[in-house]
């Protein structure tokens, strides 16, 4: 395998269907918090999980073989600049929706600080579900930010060890399973550790902990370190591979045996994403991923973090004015879209011509060709 050299990023490096992908993650979300229960919402997540982490590795290894380090600093202004002023607008919009009475529930300022602090999921698992409207969802947020303050040191480490990339993805694959042999430990209720971790035998516990939920983010770095369909030479592409990855997800989304659900298939769906990511990338002019790339999608996709963060408190708002499920999936949609839109003009725009002037300079020109890729669940 070799690397293809991306000597100017700004001009040649662009992924495409990744936008379509997120996209379409997050109407499978959207449809579920619905109350469409046929779909699988906690998938939609993971996509959105293991595309972050392809995509956001793909961006530090080529900023590491054009310049030979990774630049923490220019890192996080980014993530900062990009995740939360809109992550904030959205926190304080919900707070005067809900105490002007027009969005159903009540102020609680536990619950905000919690999710203010990017600690939702925890809270959801050993305090109490997060009651304040529209706030419980962010439990995924909690586990992107839980893991990039870590994630970027474990590179800078590898990179100063002079590790080679074969290394660096076995160390990833040794993390994934050890992730997985430890959901495995909660499920199988343990009794010693209950004092300790909680109760084994809530699925939240699962679901939500960081812990338990960051291999499908670092299957998606481990994609962007071997085998990269941007950045890597390949064998022909393998349809066998991509019909076994779609057959994979297709058996671990009927197969509804809590602990299967619980344990193995995180793992397996995040296996199964692999060829599938290959396919579409490599593959985006073929009739079966040009759909991915279509203008609709496309548009969705760079509104996709925003209008995640909006959906769901629209969607209960909405509730109260009709009880047609369908009516209020078309209602709330539409308000999303305008919404998402408006912040993406006022806020997001803006906020990345500043990123521009006073990030880290490499790094933001090997970011501009891509519309950054928050995970959203």
């Amino acid at each position: 395998m070799t690397t293809k050299s991306v000597t100017n990023p700004a001009k040649t490096f662009n992924i495409p269907s990744l936008d379509g992908i997120r996209a379409l993650s997050f109407l499978i979300v959207f449809v579920a918090h619905d109350n469409f229960k046929p779909v699988p919402g906690l998938f939609g997540v993971g996509v959105f999980f293991f595309l972050s982490g392809y995509l956001i590795t793909t961006l530090m290894r080529i900023e590491i073989e054009n310049t030979g380090t990774l630049s923490l600093r220019g890192f996080y202004l980014r993530r900062a600049f990009r995740i939360l002023p809109p992550f904030y607008l959205v926190l304080m919009l919900i707070i005067l929706v809900v105490k002007a009475g027009v969005l159903p529930g009540y102020f609680d300022s536990a619950d905000l600080a919690a999710s203010v602090l990017y600690a939702t999921n925890f809270w959801n698992i050993y305090v109490h579900p997060i009651q304040m409207p529209g706030f419980n969802i962010f439990w995924s947020l909690a586990v992107e930010e839980h893991f990039y303050l870590v994630f970027p040191f474990l590179m800078l480490l590898m990179i100063r060890l002079k590790l080679a990339r074969r290394s660096q993805v076995s160390i990833l694959l040794a993390i994934c399973t050890a992730v997985l042999i430890w959901r495995c430990i909660l499920v199988f209720r343990l009794h010693s550790l209950d004092m300790v971790f909680g109760p084994v035998t809530d699925p939240l516990r699962t679901m939500y902990g960081t812990d338990t939920r960051i291999d499908s983010i670092l299957f998606g770095c481990v994609l962007a370190l071997w085998g990269n369909p941007v950045l890597d030479d390949k064998p022909k592409h393998s349809w066998t591979l991509v019909i076994a990855g779609v057959l994979t997800l297709f058996g671990t989304l009927v197969y509804r045996n809590l602990v299967f659900r619980e344990t193995i298939r995180y793992t397996l769906q995040s296996l199964a994403l692999i060829p599938l990511f290959v396919a579409a990338i490599r593959l985006h002019d073929h009739w079966a991923f040009r759909w991915l790339n279509s203008r609709p999608l496309r548009f969705i996709g760079v509104l996709s973090y925003t209008l995640y963060l909006v959906h769901f408190p629209i969607l209960k708002m909405v509730e109260g004015w009709s009880s047609n499920r369908v009516v209020v999936g078309f209602v709330a949609m539409s308000i999303s879209l305008v919404l998402a839109y408006i912040v993406h003009v006022l806020v997001e725009k803006p906020l990345a011509r500043f990123r521009r002037r006073f990030g880290s300079r490499t790094a933001e020109v090997l970011t501009q060709p891509v519309v950054e890729v928050v995970a959203v669940g």
